[in-house]
């Protein structure tokens, strides 16, 4: 069961990252349309890859600066699509954004507190 909760954010994250890039190929082929998608796909994957590392953290502390580091990357990816948001998909990929922060905060919270103890 335990196995299970651990990749429990990886089809959502996944789903996320292929939605970010979906963004990126509706850029107009412009000096900031170009700039944007290669931001855009650099960070809304990341968070994804990142997970991976989180997954194999070694120690509450390591767990604790993977997701912070994955959520950084989750809230630069906010940034884009707030820049973009007049595309029709960007207003999914914000939605799903916020379901996502919640739920990496939520763990680092939870995270520090098993560490305090």
């Amino acid at each position: 069961m335990e196995n299970t909760r651990r990749y429990e954010l990886e089809d959502p994250l996944a789903h996320f990252a292929a939605l970010a890039l979906n963004v990126c190929d509706i850029l107009p082929s412009t000096k900031a349309g170009n700039n944007l998608e290669h931001q855009l796909s650099k960070n809304g994957t990341a968070f994804a890859l990142m997970y991976g590392a989180v997954q194999a953290a070694e120690s509450q502390t390591g767990f604790i600066h993977k997701m912070k580091c994955a959520l950084k990357e989750l809230r630069e990816t906010k940034i884009h699509l707030g820049i973009i948001k007049e595309k029709p998909v960007v207003g999914t990929a914000l939605r799903e954004w916020n379901e996502l922060i919640a739920i990496f905060a939520a763990r680092i919270s939870a995270a520090q507190k098993k560490r305090g103890k």
